[in-house]
């Protein structure tokens, strides 16, 4: 699965094998040449890092700027990585790879092996013919499907296998939450007092989710979508997000910084595609690179889809259709590493892939078809083929222009949404939030056998404090707690009423809504000068939480209203007296709404 090590593995079976001077010979001579081989050069870079264990001179990236300054490619070393399109150019048609011998490399690993260096009809299958005296090894994250069939073929069956059902169950990767988001503008008709800014739109045809920023573009509407992200994710959290093309993700981009409210810096977001080159891989290191806090969120269409190790990604947004069960499970694993503190990632919807999750494919296996495929080694000058862009896909939408179409004015401000929640667990199945919170936390702990006693106990400062410390005790700490409330949507909730939520299904209000609901009993039988002081510490509860109603935060609620403990009692009452109306008011608080 996804985000479960893979290339730790590559790691740890390449240091065993080195350290033990294991080779083709077998005869402990020499220590192996091992080649690492994938696709993309950042993938080619993490599994680099990744190997830091080994001394530097053991450790050779090959790449074309090199080989063409030193005429040659490179064979000191013990371990080589590159990317196939390295491999395949060079000078006058002949291909970089045939200049090593063909037993060179006594070990070979294969990354994202799916993605077309194993496939019969992959420009790439040439390379691992060329060196089949290798003992080659291909990981993905990726299970047998029809499409990727001679994947398996080629290499035989797995020899491990480690499912995204697995990791998610055994701890390994973070549990997600979706947020299924829907507008009135999800599909559209063209109206006579729209207006065609460039191209030709069909009149009676209803534009739906796939057309959108491939055959048709409307301003207004992509506003509108990232108008909502901006308002439901925490800004400061590092957020990818998938888009219909390239020039769709530029769009999304400027519209996120126009619109951020936690960042001034101009790289808060930014667009990772193919076409960004240098520059992109750049970004896309610094968003790697937990210590950095910009970029926060980029914006991409094909290319961050697979191998991209993010670990603290929380938000997961898609913009643009995915019709790939191979891709939805690559994309959703870009959420589910773990990170510290990050309990759960959420995936904003906005095009229903949720869907995915009810296919049988989402954590099975197909059919497989029988029939035989010969495989024949080839000369390497036979290999040399166009190099055809893995990174985009291409749309093509026969001669016509993009249609652009700007919504007649006010419109834009009657497109309606509506946002509904939702848990999944690891085998595609709905959860319930406390099955959630479960997954997360394990069990919550069976502290209080009533909705009326854990009101009891929370009801009063003193055995508040005692209900949290247990809960400390446990593992249970303020931050999760926290978390807990984002989980289901809570945080202007009381932590009382979220509890009480899970554990028995009642209704959840705000804190406000709480205060409003019972301040007929809360201010009842005090005075003015006692009701305003209330007032005070009720706008603080609203307004922060819980916690501004512990005994420890009385005297700094009095030096902030009053400026000193002394002007407080000529206004209250001693020390006693206003410790009573604290505690005293907050049983009126917590009672039971009618």
């Amino acid at each position: 699965a996804t985000g479960t090590g893979k290339t730790a593995i590559s790691f740890q079976v390449v240091w065993k094998l080195f350290q033990s001077r294991w080779n083709l010979q077998r005869d402990g001579s020499r220590q192996p040449r091992i080649l690492f081989l994938a696709d993309r050069n950042i993938l080619a870079d993490q599994a680099f890092n990744a190997f830091s264990a080994f001394d530097e001179d053991a450790l050779v990236r090959i790449n074309p700027l090199d080989i063409r300054k030193k005429g040659s490619v490179p064979m000191s070393g013990s371990v080589f990585f590159t990317i196939f399109q390295t491999f395949m150019s060079g000078p006058e048609s002949t291909p970089y790879f045939g200049e090593y011998p063909p037993d060179f490399f006594d070990f070979i690993i294969i990354d994202e092996c799916h993605r077309g260096g194993a496939n019969d009809e992959g420009n790439w299958r040439g390379i691992l013919e060329y060196f089949s005296p290798a003992v080659q090894l291909g990981m993905t994250a990726t299970p047998r499907r029809q499409n990727n069939i001679n994947t398996y073929r080629y290499f035989g069956e797995p020899v491990y296998i480690y499912s995204l059902k697995e990791g998610i169950n055994d701890g390994f990767l973070t549990p997600f939450k979706v947020k299924r988001i829907q507008t009135t503008l999800d599909e559209y008709v063209y109206v006579s007092d729209d207006q065609i800014i460039e191209g030709e739109v069909e009149e009676g045809k209803v534009y739906e989710e796939d057309d959108f920023n491939k055959i048709i573009e409307i301003k207004e509407r992509e506003t509108k979508r990232v108008r909502i992200l901006m308002d439901e994710i925490n800004q400061n959290d590092k957020t990818i997000v998938f888009c219909a093309t390239q020039a769709h993700a530029a769009a999304v981009r400027d519209l996120i910084n126009q619109m951020k409210e936690k960042s001034k810096d101009p790289n808060y977001c930014v667009r990772v595609t193919a076409n960004d080159g240098a520059r992109g891989e750049q970004f896309l290191r610094e968003f790697q690179d937990n210590e950095k806090t910009i970029p926060t969120i980029l914006t991409t269409s094909q290319k961050l889809s697979t191998g991209v190790d993010a670990r603290n990604i929380r938000n997961i947004v898609l913009m643009r259709s995915i019709n790939s069960m191979i891709e939805f499970k690559q994309i959703i694993g870009r959420g589910t590493r773990l990170f510290d503190g990050k309990e759960y990632f959420t995936i904003y919807d906005f095009v229903d892939a949720y869907k995915h999750f009810a296919d049988p494919d989402w954590d099975g296996e197909p059919e497989v078809e029988t029939s035989s495929i010969e495989y024949k080694n080839s000369k390497a000058k036979s290999l040399m083929v166009k190099d055809a862009p893995t990174d985009e896909l291409s749309y093509q939408v026969g001669k016509k222009r993009m249609i652009r179409v700007k919504l007649r004015g006010g419109k834009e401000r009657e497109i309606q949404h509506m946002i509904s929640k939702s848990f999944w667990g690891a085998d595609g199945k709905p959860f319930s939030s406390e099955e959630f919170i479960n997954a997360m936390y394990g069990t919550l702990p069976d502290l209080f056998k009533t909705e009326e006693e854990l009101r009891q106990i929370w009801s009063s400062p003193v055995t508040r404090k005692q209900f949290l410390g247990r809960l400390f005790d446990m593992g249970i700490d303020i931050e999760q707690l926290e978390n807990l409330q984002k989980v289901v949507d809570a945080v202007d909730c009381d932590l009382f009423d979220v509890l009480s939520y899970l554990a028995y299904n009642t209704p959840m209000i705000t804190r406000k809504q709480r205060v409003d609901s019972n301040k007929g009993n809360i201010f009842n039988k005090i005075d003015e000068k006692q009701k305003e002081f209330l007032e005070f510490v009720l706008s603080k509860y609203e307004e922060k939480g819980t916690e501004e109603l512990d005994e420890e935060k009385l005297p700094v609620l009095l030096n902030m209203k009053y400026n000193a403990i002394a002007n407080a009692e000529q206004q209250l009452g001693d020390v006693d007296q206003i410790r009573s109306i604290f505690f005293g008011f907050q049983e009126n608080l917590y009672s039971k709404i009618t």
